[in-house]
């Protein structure tokens, strides 16, 4: 009898461990859990489509069409004029967002892809803002690697900050499972994008003569203007105090004091990806808001 009872024990912990138990049992998903875990379908359809038409040329309609949940099509997302190299790489980011929708939407019931403007228009925008003018030409996401890297650099990083901010307030183990596994693979998109960027540091983002790390930096200063809440994010060199154990420049991973990952809030997030610096003010990637309770709840 003991020995039936052990064995039942080892067979209740490892079915309670494997990737079918966290995903599919809904009803073990507390409803505040529900919230935190939706939430994040807005950055990860930006992420997929924005990766899926870099690379390929196409996105969720034409790929997993059923997840889009009848969304409207994003605006102004085309293909990149990327080397083969930086192409692979992208649209493994694109398939690996496409299985984060997936795991999502299987664990909590979501809701249609949001509108977003993926336009050279809306990039350009945030770089005019990280400089403080306009730009001359305006700038090109899609033109050439290095311009879809630091486009890219805008985006994955803000996701994995907000499963930071997530991770403690979640309740369930289903939950909870789910986000770490989301945040292993984003951070390493991002070390992967930050590797690269790194790598040509030194180069110039032509034509407008300023360095790949410049870029960075000012695109880190300005999400931290917009999220409000200080310093949660840097750019690829920093002043040797800032940087891992307060004595390196060098700095081709984020992190605070002890170099660990900065978190942000909802609030934060959504105010830096409307580009207005409020939670209530859609625009930027969002020009009709996010979806989900937690982003309507603010408009």
């Amino acid at each position: 009898m003991i020995l039936v009872s052990f064995l039942l024990l080892i067979l209740h912990l490892l079915s309670s461990s494997c990737d079918e138990y966290f995903i599919n049992d809904k009803n073990n998903v507390t409803k505040s859990d529900v919230d935190l875990l939706e939430f994040p379908l807005n950055l990860e359809y930006m992420e997929a489509e924005f990766f899926l038409w870099g690379s390929l040329g196409y996105g969720l309609d034409k790929f997993a069409p059923q997840l889009t949940d009848g969304g409207p099509k994003p605006i102004g997302v085309r293909i990149a004029k990327l080397s083969p190299l930086i192409r692979d790489v992208i649209a493994q980011f694109g398939f690996q967002e496409v299985g984060h929708l997936r795991a999502i939407k299987e664990t909590v019931t979501g809701f249609p892809r949001p509108l977003l403007n993926l336009s050279r228009e809306s990039f350009a925008t945030v770089m005019n803002d990280a400089f403080g003018h306009p730009l001359q030409p305006s700038f090109d996401p899609y033109a050439n690697d290095i311009n879809y890297l630091l486009a890219s650099y805008v985006i994955p990083y803000v996701g994995l900050t907000g499963y930071v901010g997530a991770n403690p307030k979640l309740q369930s183990p289903i939950a909870k499972r789910l986000v770490a596994g989301l945040l292993g693979v984003e951070s390493g998109q991002d070390a992967v994008l930050r590797a690269l960027l790194y790598e040509r540091g030194r180069e110039n983002v032509e034509p407008y003569g300023i360095t790949v790390t410049k870029f960075t930096n000012r695109i880190s200063e300005l999400r931290n203007k917009l999220g409000r809440q200080g310093i949660k994010d840097e750019g690829l060199r920093v002043k040797p105090k800032i940087g891992a154990e307060g004595s390196i420049r060098g700095n081709i991973l984020a992190g605070g004091k002890y170099s660990l990952s900065y978190d942000r809030t909802p609030e934060e997030i959504l105010r830096i990806v409307y580009g207005s610096g409020q939670e209530s003010k859609p625009g930027g990637f969002y020009p009709n808001g996010a979806e989900g309770r937690i982003a309507k709840s603010y408009l």
